[in-house]
C-alpha cells in the first residue's frame, strides 16, 4: 500500500511516498531555516507563505522520486495538528484538494503521532508496545505507545519544551537559529561540568518536565557576568545546558520505564538529533537492559515520510477525514484536554 505523506506544520514544507508503513520510496524536504536565521526563528507569516509556494512542486517531487503516478497512490495523509496554525491550514487545504480532485482517501495525522512513526522506518522490527521520549521545538513528552494509533501520555513539559529552551539558550549565548545544532556543535569543545544547572522538577508529577526555569538560569548567569564587565565560556555553558537536559529528559525516560515495566524505549523528534541526548540513552539503556530505537538524523526532524508511516497505520485502523477536515494548533495525542493556565499549587515548579 502506498502512501502520500504531507507534512507543513512549521517551516518545513515536505512530501513522501511511502509503502505499507516501512519502505521509503521518496522523502522531499523543503526548509526555510536560511530565511528565518536572520529573524532567530520562525516568523509564521513568512512560513505559510513559502508553504504555499513550494508545497506543489514538492508533492510533484516526491510522486516523481517514487516513480508513481497520483493514480497508484493508496491514500493521502496530511499532518493536521499540532502545529503554526497558518502553517498547517496550507498542507491540510492542499490536501483536502488533491484527495478529492483524485478521488482519494483523506487520511489526518497527529504531528506526534508521525515523529514516533519515524523509527518504524528505521526499525522494522519494532512493534508497539514501547515507551517513546518525544522532544522537539514545541513538544516534550513521555509516552506509552500502546498500539500504531493509541497513545497514554505519562509524563509531558509544563512550560517550555526542550527545543525552544535550546534555541533560547543559544540566543543568549550569540548562536544563530536554529540554537539546539548550535549548542551542539559548540558543546563538544566545553567543559559539561563548568556551570551548575538546575534540574527543575514539577512536585507531584514525576515524569512532566520543565525547563523555563533552567533557560532563566541561563540568561542571569549572562547578565550577572555582564553586570561585572565579565563574560561567560560559551562553550562551557553550551555543554552544561546541553548535560542538563540531556540527564533531564533521559533520567525521567529511565525511571518512566523501569515503573511501567518497560523494555523497549524509542526517541523521537528534533531534539533526539542532539548527540549528548543519543549518547546518554544509549548508555543509560545498556546498563539497564533495555532495547533502545533511535531514528536516523535526516527522520529526526520534520518530514512527510514520517507522516507517510503513520497515515499508513491510521488507515488500516479506520481514520479518514473529508473535506470538512479542519488544522489545529493545539491538540494532545492521548485525547486528554490540553493544560491551560497555571498549574495548581499541587503541581508546582521546583528547582533541584
Amino acid at each position: 500500500m502506498l502512501i502520500l505523506g504531507i507534512e507543513s506544520s512549521c517551516d518545513e514544507t515536505a512530501a513522501a511516498v511511502v509503502e505499507d508503513g516501512r519502505n521509503v520510496r521518496s522523502n522531499i524536504v523543503s526548509t526555510q531555516i536560511e530565511e528565518h536565521k536572520k529573524y532567530g526563528g520562525v516568523v509564521p507569516e513568512i512560513a505559510s507563505r513559502r508553504h504555499s509556494e513550494n508545497i506543489l512542486k514538492v508533492v510533484r517531487s516526491a510522486l516523481s522520486e517514487a516513480g508513481t503516478a497520483l493514480d497508484d497512490i493508496d491514500a493521502v495523509a496530511v499532518t493536521y495538528a499540532p502545529g503554526l496554525i497558518g502553517a498547517l491550514l496550507v498542507g491540510t487545504s492542499f490536501a483536502k484538494g488533491l484527495a478529492m480532485a483524485a478521488k482519494k482517501p483523506l487520511v489526518p495525522v497527529h504531528h506526534i503521532a508521525g515523529h514516533i512513526a519515524a523509527n518504524y522506518i528505521a526499525h522494522p522490527e519494532l512493534e508497539p508496545p514501547y515507551l517513546c521520549l518525544v522532544a522537539s521545538g514545541g513538544h516534550t513528552l513521555i509516552a506509552e505507545v500502546l498500539d500504531y494509533t493509541s497513545f497514554k501520555i505519562i509524563g509531558r513539559t509544563r512550560d517550555d519544551a526542550a527545543g525552544e529552551a535550546f534555541d533560547k539558550a543559544a540566543r543568549v549565548l550569540g548562536f544563530c537559529y536554529p540554537g539546539g545544532v548550535q549548542i551542539d556543535k559548540a558543546a563538544q569543545s566545553g567543559d559539561p561540568d563548568a556551570y551548575k544547572l538546575p534540574h527543575p522538577a514539577v512536585t507531584g508529577s514525576e515524569y512532566d518536565f520543565s525547563f523555563s526555569g533552567l533557560k532563566t538560569a541561563v540568561l542571569n548567569i549572562a547578565h550577572n557576568a555582564e553586570q561585572h564587565g565579565e563574560s561567560i565560556n560559551a562553550e562551557n555553558m553550551a555543554a552544561s545546558f546541553q548535560k542538563t537536559i540531556s540527564d533531564i529528559l533521559v533520567s525521567k525516560t529511565i525511571s518512566a520505564a523501569r515503573e511501567y515495566g518497560y523494555k523497549k524505549i524509542a526517541v523521537a523528534g528534533g531534539v533526539s538529533a542532539n548527540s549528548a541526548v543519543r549518547g546518554l540513552m544509549e548508555k543509560r539503556c545498556r546498563d539497564n537492559g533495555f532495547r533502545l530505537y533511535l531514528p536516523p538524523l535526516m527522520y529526526c526532524g520534520d518530514n512527510g515520510a514520517m507522516i507517510a508511516a503513520q497515515g499508513y497505520y491510521d488507515f488500516l485502523a479506520g481514520k479518514r477525514a473529508d473535506e470538512t477536515l479542519n488544522a489545529a494548533a493545539t491538540m494532545p495525542i492521548d485525547g486528554e484536554p490540553p493544560l491551560v493556565g497555571e498549574p495548581p499549587q499541587a503541581n508546582r515548579v521546583v528547582s533541584e
